[in-house]
């Protein structure tokens, strides 16, 4: 009997021994960081870490990353359904010569991005690629977040605020987000989107500003067999050297390509609105396009079609004129 006692102590000491062990590495569902964190610790909320790239280790997929105080916390991969949420605190992301949040997560997960201030260190002494890039997963949202100075233009396509360019189906959802001063030279701007293969981007632009970009808004269908499908509502596009509102698509292949703009206003641009390319269509609706040097710009047989209720006057050269209009029903 002291024999057997003995075993079963010995085995219950071993077993106490592994338990910390395996806790000590599970993945919380909510985790924290603070400026004054550290990446050695749990990432708790009395223990934070001080980096995302710290925290996403240790978070749960499905999981959300919280922000306790004001804080510089660095470049992060996504790999996993995650939301990063500090829409009350001061969440800097300061990136040199890469992008900022990479998003290359599975075909079904949804990240959500929220309160975050996302910042391309300046040139000259140094330059940062894209603020946001998108490659995989089912959703991406953006909210309340800023967005600036991504300046590097080569190679392409760099120096965007918001980079979304999936290889499958996902959606992009960007709401009361500001984007400014990204891009250089005839490169780069505030939103690409820009599927690739077979993929396909739908979503909704809402309660946004974009100003002082190269561009604002970019769709480009002409690397996808996919679609490409995005409804902008209440939002401004101003102060770019080329264009405000673009979409493409080449003569031949590339993909079906439309933008829905909804009560939003186009300004002080080179071009307002852009349409180039047969399978490019734009729809316009109880939106102004003033100010800028030409207002529509439909080539090569892109569609520029108006509900009859938007303000086009007082552009400089050309206000330009719809291709076609579509009865309010």
């Amino acid at each position: 009997m002291k024999y057997v006692s003995w075993r079963a102590s010995l085995l219950a000491a071993a077993l106490l021994a592994f338990l910390p062990s395996t806790h000590a590495n599970a993945q919380a569902t909510r985790t924290w960081v603070s400026g004054v964190g550290d990446d050695v610790n749990p990432c708790s909320r009395t223990a934070p870490c001080k980096t995302f790239a710290g925290a996403i280790s240790k978070t749960a997929a499905g999981g959300e990353i919280n922000c306790i105080d004001a804080g510089a916390y660095g470049a992060v991969t996504i790999t996993k359904a995650m939301t990063i949420d500090c829409a009350d605190v001061k969440a800097g992301v300061l990136v040199s010569g890469s992008n900022g949040i990479t998003v290359s997560a599975g075909a079904s997960d949804v990240v959500t991005l929220r309160g975050l201030d996302i910042f391309g260190a300046p040139p000259p002494s140094a330059s940062a690629n894209n603020g946001i890039v998108f490659n995989t997963g089912a959703a991406l949202h953006v909210e309340k977040t800023v967005i600036r100075q991504f300046f590097t233009q080569s190679p392409y396509p760099i120096g965007f605020g918001i980079l979304f360019k999936p290889t499958g189906t996902s959606e992009l959802y960007i709401s009361d987000t500001y984007i400014t001063n990204n891009g250089a030279g005839s490169a780069g701007g505030a939103v690409m989107v820009r599927p690739t293969g077979t993929g396909s981007a739908k979503g909704v632009i809402s309660s946004s500003n974009f100003d002082n970009n190269v561009t604002g808004i970019t769709l480009d269908g002409g690397s996808t067999t996919g679609s490409v499908t995005i409804d902008v509502r209440d939002t401004v596009s101003s102060g770019a050297p080329f264009t405000g509102i673009s979409i493409v698509t080449p003569a031949s292949g590339g993909g079906q390509t439309g933008l829905m703009l909804e009560r939003s206003m186009v300004t002080n641009n080179v071009t307002g609105v852009s349409s180039f390319g047969p399978k490019s269509t734009v729809l316009l609706s109880g939106s102004t396009v003033v100010g800028n040097n030409t207002g529509l710009a439909p080539s090569s047989g892109g569609s520029i079609l108006s509900y009859q209720n938007n303000n086009l006057t007082g552009n400089v050269v050309s206000d330009g004129a719809p291709t076609g209009t579509v009865n309010l029903k």
